[in-house]
């Protein structure tokens, strides 16, 4: 009866939510449903209540000093993101080792459309806010959200050929590269060199590590978060940068090559063959031993970055970004009216730079860089996808709201921003998935 609760529950429950966990779209629907909580909360008559939550203090106190001591929503926005940028960091060097960034040959094209989708979009927007107290909010519409558009392009499923994916997956992948730049080098506060220099020692001792052959990945997170990160939060460099810079210090090489490992395997099944079994549930001790030993080396086997990667996005898909959607994504309405949206130029130099200077900054450049011939285009790219992945990569949810709270101190710049990201996010999103859709099947 157990035996049977136990597969009903497997088999309704459990694998369903692995299923739904493992698919690619899945972080992008949880995100966008919180999204939507966020406002609902924020437009409810909790909100008060939603909005003070966040305000909340948490550090360490120590001889009646404060050390640390932030809000909750700026320990969200500098210590749960930075796990997002540690991710993100992880996967950059994967791709620039083995991944679509590993021969820049083949990747000219997305590269050059990445590039100009952040450019222009940043043009369109300061040539509408110049010289104002809005002008620091440039690099809001430059971000490409990778969850939302890749969950658009899997949503479509076979209707988009392979090769289209690669292009946007590839030309978000440097779009948020550009971005961590951008925020390494224009939105940054009072800085401390002192900090840095700290940051930059511990920095030192995990390049050291990783190329003395050191593994453990707790001693990565050691240096990584106790050193590194603390110090450059205290720094004036956004933390965020610090995850960047840990996760590029990450070891690639596994313990034991795959040839070893290959051969382990292939002499530790044949001795589990071999073992005597005791024709119950139960193994033998020499059986449980021998598939320890299994589980050990094929942990082995995967470089320290992979692990890493493998084990942390689904708390970053799951949990990160769906708390950061949170706290960030809820815009009360309440008094909000058209003519304050556009007393100044932001909603409308965000929208406009998401929704066609993305898009533009895409075409644009690869029909340029294929028809001088620089680089060459697939097949299947044909206008009306290229159109329909530059509306794709206008979403700008997640790293543009970031941004924007980096930019804006103002709350009524700030509302004003998360009106046009989410403004253009849902109009592209829109078109970007009724020109996909109807591409023509190759």
């Amino acid at each position: 009866m157990m035996r049977q609760y136990q597969d009903t529950i497997n088999h309704r429950l459990i694998m369903p939510l692995q299923h739904f966990i493992n698919q690619e779209k899945s972080g992008g629907i949880v995100l966008g449903i919180s999204i939507v909580i966020a406002l609902v909360l924020a437009n409810s008559p909790w909100s008060d209540s939603y909005f003070h939550f966040f305000e909340h203090k948490l550090g360490f106190v120590f001889n009646g000093d404060n050390y640390l001591y932030y809000s909750l929503h700026h320990w969200i926005n500098d210590g749960l993101m930075s796990m997002f940028f540690f991710v993100v960091g992880l996967e950059l060097k994967r791709e620039f080792i083995g991944g679509e960034l590993a021969d820049v040959r083949n990747t000219i094209l997305p590269i050059g459309a990445a590039v100009f989708g952040m450019i222009v979009p940043a043009l369109i927007y300061f040539s509408l806010n110049a010289g104002g107290d809005t002008a620091s909010g440039w690099g809001i519409p430059m971000a490409t959200d990778i969850a939302f558009s890749l969950a658009i392009l899997y949503v479509l499923g076979s209707r988009v050929p392979l090769s289209i994916k690669v292009f946007l997956t590839t030309l978000a992948i440097v779009d948020d590269l550009g971005a961590v730049l951008v925020i390494a080098l224009f939105y940054t506060s009072e800085i401390s060199f002192a900090s840095i220099a700290v940051g930059v020692v511990f920095l030192l001792a995990m390049f050291i590590a990783n190329k003395l052959g050191v593994k453990n990945v707790i001693f990565y997170g050691v240096l990584g978060i106790g050193g590194v990160w603390i110090a450059f939060l205290m720094s004036g460099i956004h933390a965020t940068i610090a995850a960047v810079l840990a996760a590029f210090m990450i070891p690639a090489d596994a313990r034991i090559s795959e040839p070893v490992y290959l051969a382990r395997a292939s002499k530790l099944i044949n001795r589990f063959r071999e073992a005597k079994p005791n024709d119950v549930s139960t193994l033998e001790h020499e059986q449980v031993e021998i598939i320890d030993r299994m589980m050990s080396d094929s942990r082995d086997a995967i470089p320290p970055l992979q692990r890493l990667e493998h084990s942390m996005h689904p708390l970053v898909s799951f949990v990160i970004m769906p708390i950061f959607a949170l706290a960030n994504a809820g815009i009360s309405f309440e008094g909000i009216s058209f003519d304050a949206v556009m007393a100044n130029n932001v909603a409308l130099g965000v929208m406009l730079g998401l929704l066609i200077g993305k898009p533009v900054g895409i075409v644009l450049s690869t029909v340029l860089l294929t028809r001088l011939k620089i680089a060459k285009a697939s097949d299947t790219m044909t206008m009306r996808r290229l159109v329909g992945v530059g509306f794709l990569a206008s979403i700008g949810f997640t790293m543009s709201m970031f941004i924007s709270t980096l930019a804006f101190v103002d709350e009524t710049f700030l509302i004003q921003a998360k009106l046009g990201i989410f403004a253009a996010s849902i109009l592209g999103g829109v078109l970007g998935y009724i020109l996909l859709r109807g591409g023509e099947q190759k």
